[in-house]
């Protein structure tokens, strides 16, 4: 390595004004120490505080006079450092998604610091038994109690566990140390692997492939013998054996030396699916998750690095496991909006691991059975390779689906949540020992309380967002946390026709026991799954049947497996459908087909009961009929009407103020800006659809442009621009091809 003495710095501080490298001295101390990917600390500013950075560039030459330059401090010794492919594709994401160079570097790095190993020690005895007695007897005559219980016990056991002596025999270290000096004893230390799994159990057995399985496999395998590293999409409906596909080609990859990653999302990360896993990989297999420790993390991270493991399971983090050799990365429900960032940078663990896979010469397969307009209009034209599973393996048919008009409901006299015909069927599932899943997209009580007189809505005064009442009483933002108790009379007009809208997974539960008394129930929803293992433990008491009905939200319709499930009943179904989001009526009919898609997976066919006020509209037409195609050629056409992704790509841009007037007339400013040197189509700017929150004024606007290059270009415009302030209280945030609205 050339020892250069200066080295370009990006700093930790995720802020656009210092999104550039910084030029530093690499001192005479540090000479040899100091290589791109380096993490180091170095004083920065006027009170010259010392900040860590990273290392992207060493140079025999400075721009600006030695003089004028600083130090390095030192080098951050117990930090990992990066490599130049994870500097590379930091640099890959920070251009094509708009972060600043820091926040990328953090978001491919998701192990930051070196732990200390997990080591398991043991006492060993080295001394044959005639000198263990002589220091007994000794040790008797000197009173040595301590040395007395660990000499009786390693008669006893040749090997005895350091953690056992310390805990139950309590001897001191100095002890110990002189059995040590006095070759007695010697303390064997064994490196222990934390989040391995260790599994004897491993199935040799493989199931029999479907055709439609078997031709997905051998094509993918052919490819990859011609050395053709593709993206492939399986659209393969509920129950159709796609993870047995998925198995087949990691097993094919291992058999040539590869790697592989295998992203599912965190809510479907099941203790069933991961060990089906365990038992095909064995030890091979590990978990990269939000639950894991800090020394879990590094294990892992230190293992795969040298390549030790082979599959590498998790949700979107798991994608920058840092693994030499990667062969295939599948990405399992690849229609899941938590596979897209919302936080900066806002990027897509779709394309970041055909990024990726690109670097390594590596395959890309995307499974669902529903998936995004997406990945299939880039199938469609030929970007992808397409597979289709059209039969579920048990032979079963599709579920029977029936949407109900609520309107009709109400016009009958019913005002209960549930319609006859969701009751009817509820009662005989009961009656015949069968399970139910209720499935809601809200959350808590209510959605809002409002004043049936006025119209007034109780909001936040924090957050440009209405509050919902829980069962205490009380009125919660969930965005900042802010509480009430919910008000007797209206404050605006004084009515006491003010209440709450029951749509939530309380209110559901609270129906249940009301109609059928002796039905027993438990509920998931984000309040009932805040503690660790709290989403296991609920779903293993239904797996069970220590429960009749399942109520929920959408972490109930991700991809479980419930044989005994011969009913699904989706409650206001409309209430993602009039969002302002133009994916809106995607969104819908993903949560209503996969939520269809969990009733009848056992012997008996399954039936499924869509509540909704819309039952004309097309979203919900197609998912009653389980026509995926059908919809798609619907909604890909309103896209494409509308210049909407994938018909082209937008760009959203949102700045935040605590200054109103000030977060306002930048944003003027930049749109301007785009108007005036860019032809691509500019919308706004406006409020955001949150238009405070904490107090942060929000605002926004939208570019279109059938060129992504352009947007990117746009971007770095407005990069540039922002750059130069020198006083500013604005934070500026880019999203591309927005999974949500700002």
């Amino acid at each position: 390595m050339d020892n250069k003495p200066f080295a370009k710095i990006i700093i930790d501080i995720s802020h656009e004004a210092v999104d550039r490298p910084f030029t530093y001295i690499i001192p005479d101390a540090l000479k040899g120490l100091v290589d791109v990917g380096t993490r180091v600390e170095v004083p920065f500013g006027r009170g010259n505080n010392l900040k860590k950075g990273v290392v992207v560039e060493l140079s025999d030459r400075s721009e600006l006079p030695v003089d004028r330059l600083k130090e390095i401090s030192s080098v951050s010794d117990k930090d990992i450092s990066f490599t130049d492919s994870r500097l590379k594709l930091a640099a890959w994401i920070k251009r094509n998604y708009g972060s600043t160079m820091s926040a990328a570097l953090k978001t491919v790095l998701p192990v930051k610091r070196k732990i200390e190993p997990s080591l398991k020690k043991t006492i060993v005895r080295l001394a044959d038994i005639e000198v263990i007695d002589r220091l007994i007897d000794e040790s008797i005559r000197k009173k040595s109690v301590a040395r007395l219980r660990l000499l009786y016990a390693l008669k006893e056991e040749p090997e005895i566990p350091k953690s056992l002596v310390d805990s139950k025999l309590h001897v001191s270290a100095a002890t110990i140390n002189k059995l040590i000096e006095g070759r007695i004893i010697e303390i064997k230390e064994e490196r222990l692997l934390r989040n391995r799994v260790h599994t004897r159990n491993i199935d040799s057995t493989r199931p029999v492939l479907s055709d439609e399985q078997a031709r997905i496999a051998d094509c993918v395998r052919k490819d990859m013998d011609e050395g053709i590293h593709e993206t492939y999409l399986i659209h393969g409906i509920t129950g159709s054996g796609k993870t047995e596909v998925y198995m087949r080609i990691i097993e094919d990859v291992l058999s040539r030396g590869k790697q592989a990653i295998m992203l599912i999302p965190e809510i479907a990360l099941t203790y069933q699916t991961l060990m089906r896993f365990y038992r095909r990989f064995g030890d091979g297999v590990s978990v990269m998750n939000s639950t894991l420790s800090q020394g879990e993390k590094y294990d892992l991270y230190e293992q795969a690095s040298k390549g030790l493991v082979d599959v590498v399971i998790g949700p979107r983090s798991a994608l920058f496991t840092p693994m030499p050799d990667i062969g295939v990365i599948i990405i399992d429900e690849e229609h899941e909006s938590s596979y897209k960032s919302e936080t900066m940078p806002r990027f897509h663990a779709r394309e970041t691991a055909i990024e990726i896979a690109r670097e390594h010469g590596a395959s890309v397969v995307l499974g669902s059975a529903t998936p995004s307009i997406d990945s299939y209009y880039k199938a469609m034209n030929g970007e992808y390779k397409l597979f289709t599973l059209s039969k579920r393996l048990t032979g079963n048919t599709l579920p029977q689906v029936t949407a109900v008009d609520l309107r009709e409901e109400l016009k009958s006299g019913n005002r209960s949540i549930f319609s006859r015909k969701l009751q009817e069927l509820m009662a005989d599932r009961l009656d015949n020992n069968q399970q139910i899943m209720l499935f809601l997209n809200r959350r808590g009580l209510a959605g809002f309380v409002s004043c049936r007189e006025c119209g007034f809505v109780v909001k936040c005064p924090h957050c440009d967002v209405s509050l919902s009442l829980h069962m205490n009483g009380k009125m919660v933002c969930h965005y900042c946390g802010y509480t009430e108790d919910k008000p007797a009379r209206c404050p605006s007009c004084n009515s006491k026709y003010i209440a709450q809208f029951k749509a939530g997974t309380e209110g559901v539960e609270q129906e249940v026991h009301k109609i059928f008394p002796k039905a027993r129930t438990l509920r998931m929803d984000a309040d009932t799954t805040t503690e660790k293992d709290s989403y296991e433990k609920i779903l293993g008491k239904f797996l069970d049947h220590e429960a009749d009905v399942l109520i929920g939200t959408q972490m109930i319709v991700k991809g479980h497996d419930f044989k005994d499930v011969t009913l699904v009943g989706v409650l206001a179904a409309d209430m993602s459908l009039f969002q302002s989001d133009y994916r809106a009526a995607e969104k819908t009919f993903q949560l209503l087909t996969q939520a269809a898609g969990r009733a009848g997976r056992g012997d008996i066919p399954g039936e499924v009961i869509i509540q909704t006020y819309k039952p004309d509209h097309y979203a919900v037409v197609h998912a009653a009929n389980q026509d995926y195609e059908g919809f798609y050629n619907e909604e890909s056409s309103y896209r494409e009407l509308m210049d909407y992704p994938p018909a082209a790509h937008m760009l959203s841009v949102l700045v935040t103020s605590p200054d109103e007037e000030g977060g306002q007339r930048l944003t003027e400013h930049l749109v301007s800006l785009a108007k005036e040197n860019f032809e691509s189509s500019v919308f706004g700017p406006a409020k955001a659809a949150i238009g405070k929150i904490k107090d942060i004024y929000r605002f926004t606007f939208y570019i279109k442009d059938p060129d992504y290059g352009k947007l990117v270009e746009i971007k770095d415009r407005i990069e540039g621009v922002l750059s130069e302030r020198t006083s500013f209280t604005e934070t500026v945030f880019f999203d591309f091809d927005p999974m949500n609205v700002f």
